[in-house]
């Protein structure tokens, strides 16, 4: 029904004309393509190959990715493997038991079933979690959650299992679950995941996915206004520009539209602000310096800290939505 009624609204204006078929190649002009999250193979070919192949994804496994300041640190400690990085990782350690119920439920839990289309490609270049548990009870210790080199810094205690969780910006608000690509359910996600003691209070900002979905690189690819670095006549829109949801799909066609807009009129194009949610997840996507991006969608993680510090969490993101509304008034005003 959501679909139909965009469908009829478009089809309702008088200034655009419709062309109902495959889209193999882009026309001259200004152009925004938003065609994902499934993006036809001569289409994506094409694009491929016009912006580097190795900047295009078609399928999306990724692990959870974690509000940095709902981590229990007092069971949860900073340190590279052998102490050889930046200090990118917490390390969430278990003992026997703990990492034997958590063993447990995670190969008992429920799982999302794979179209057709999808098992082939998926497991070959990304075993979940759940699969590997499978193989054996210490086939995780040997792999993700290896101890070696990860002993308490301060105590020099040793650990039976050690999930690693990454720095996923710069700020460490957002953190990446190594290793654990998965296909639980969400439901079974916040479970099994909640088991870990260094996560019993932590909140998902993104839960793993394994499925289909053309994607591009972004951080690569685009720059804050959506559009492309190499062309600046081209800009990307909805889930293939590394977006992840309805809402922030529409968001970011309006977002591109704007400012197509605006470059047809040889008007300033419209950068939004990070203390804005709009802005924060363009800013993500145009800007992440994840080795692995991962699409993304909105959440209090990557919107621009308060100056002040608020410790109780609905007030701050009272605050911060009281702020980003400020922010885009002041915003709209200045465009109108």
């Amino acid at each position: 029904m959501f679909s139909k009624s965009i469908t009829d609204k478009i089809k309702s204006f008088k200034n655009v004309n419709i062309i109902c078929k495959e889209v193999e190649t882009l026309p001259d002009g200004i152009v925004i393509i938003a065609t994902g999250p499934l993006t036809t193979d001569k289409l994506s070919q094409f694009i491929a190959k016009k912006f580097n192949f190795s900047n295009l994804y078609f399928y999306d496994a990724s692990s959870p990715i974690i509000e940095g300041n709902s981590i229990d640190m007092t069971s949860a400690f900073i340190k590279d493997r052998y102490d050889k990085g930046n200090g990118d990782y917490i390390n969430c350690p278990m003992n026997k038991q703990e990492y034997k119920n958590f063993f447990n439920e995670l190969i008992s839990a429920k799982k999302v079933e794979l179209k057709n289309f999808e098992k082939k490609e998926i497991f070959e270049g990304c075993m979940p979690i759940e699969v590997m548990a499978k193989r054996g009870e210490d086939s995780l210790r040997y792999g993700p959650l290896k101890p070696v080199g990860l002993d308490n810094p301060v105590s020099k205690e040793k650990y039976y299992a050690v999930v690693q969780l990454r720095r996923e910006d710069n700020i460490g608000s957002l953190y990446n679950m190594v290793g654990f690509q998965t296909n639980l359910t969400f439901a079974e996600q916040k479970r099994v995941f909640s088991l870990i003691p260094a996560l019993k209070d932590a909140n998902f900002i993104k839960y793993g996915v394994m499925h289909r979905n053309t994607y591009i690189n972004a951080p690569q690819v685009i720059d804050n206004y959506l559009r492309s670095k190499i062309d600046n006549n081209i800009f990307f829109a909805g889930q293939l520009s590394g977006v992840e949801g309805y809402m922030e799909s529409t968001m970011s066609g309006l977002i591109a539209g704007i400012n197509a807009f605006l470059m047809i009129e040889n008007k300033s194009l419209l950068n939004l602000s990070p203390k804005t949610m709009t802005g924060a997840i363009i800013n993500y996507i145009s800007n992440s310096n994840s080795k692995n991006f991962q699409p993304m969608n909105a959440n209090f993680g990557i919107i621009e800290p308060l100056e002040k510090i608020i410790k109780d969490n609905k007030l701050k993101k009272q605050e911060l939505s009281t702020r980003a509304i400020d922010e885009i008034t002041k915003i709209v005003k200045e465009i109108i």
